[in-house]
């Protein structure tokens, strides 16, 4: 079982249109920007994949990364926490002009429905939402002497990840907080594909150190300087 992938073009050549895309990272930490860039030099070569939905704790910053997915006209709909975060302009111009859908989700409630996607449980109840505009429509109950909300599991179709380490199963593991809502993705996407710095030899990551198990995962290519989103900005670089 070999599943490492030559090149970065190769890693996203399977990405539908309309596909569910969830993208790892909290802010820049952990988001696989070269794999994010590398689905936008598609999209230019071929045109596709057009009209995706993007499941991310924000909707990009500067010109890079997911931000320049929306900037380039491939997002149709950002499910995320954080629309307006350092720099959101190219959401927030879309977004005015009427050609971008947002699903807003508490933070707490997206890790949450992740989770439970990759658990198998369809729906779970919680406090949090409930009275506001957030929770218009959603089914509520009463456990307790307190008021919930029932919040559905969120699935993706293809989850693009960043990892530290990886080998040829797919097993990975991460670096800090690089970690954050990765692994969850990897459990609740159809296909996850992954960047790791270095890929070690089958053994080369002790079994109690693995993170995300190779089950999980169906695709890894090696980016060894792997560029960090909070630089390009400061940069004033552009994905374009």
């Amino acid at each position: 079982m070999n599943k490492v992938i030559a090149t970065l073009a190769d890693a996203v050549v399977r990405i539908d249109d309309g596909a569910v895309l969830m993208i790892g990272g909290f802010g820049g930490s952990g988001a696989p920007i070269e794999l994010i860039h590398a689905l936008i030099d598609r999209f230019k070569r071929t045109g596709a994949p057009k009209n995706v939905t993007v499941i991310n704790n924000n909707a990009g910053n500067g010109r890079i990364g997911i931000a320049a997915m929306i900037q380039a006209g491939m997002i149709k709909k950002m499910i995320c926490s954080f629309p307006r975060s350092s720099d959101p302009i190219a959401f927030t111009e879309k977004y005015l002009a009427g050609d971008i859908e947002l699903e807003l989700v508490p933070q707490g409630t997206l890790a949450e429905r992740i989770r439970a996607a990759g658990a198998g449980i369809p729906a779970f109840y919680t406090p949090t939402s409930y009275g506001t505009e957030l929770a218009e429509g959603k089914p509520t109950a009463e456990f307790e002497g307190q008021m919930y909300v029932q919040e559905r599991w969120l699935k993706a179709d293809v989850a693009l990840v960043k990892g530290a380490l990886g080998d040829r199963f797919g097993n990975l593991t991460y670096r800090l907080a690089g970690r954050n809502f990765n692994p969850l993705m990897c459990m609740a996407a159809n296909t996850t594909i992954a960047q790791v710095s270095t890929i070690v030899p089958p053994g080369g990551i002790e079994p109690e150190a693995v993170v995300t198990p190779g089950i999980f995962v169906d695709g890894v290519v090696e980016v060894a300087m792997p560029e960090q989103e909070e630089a390009l900005i400061r940069a004033g670089r552009e994905y374009a």
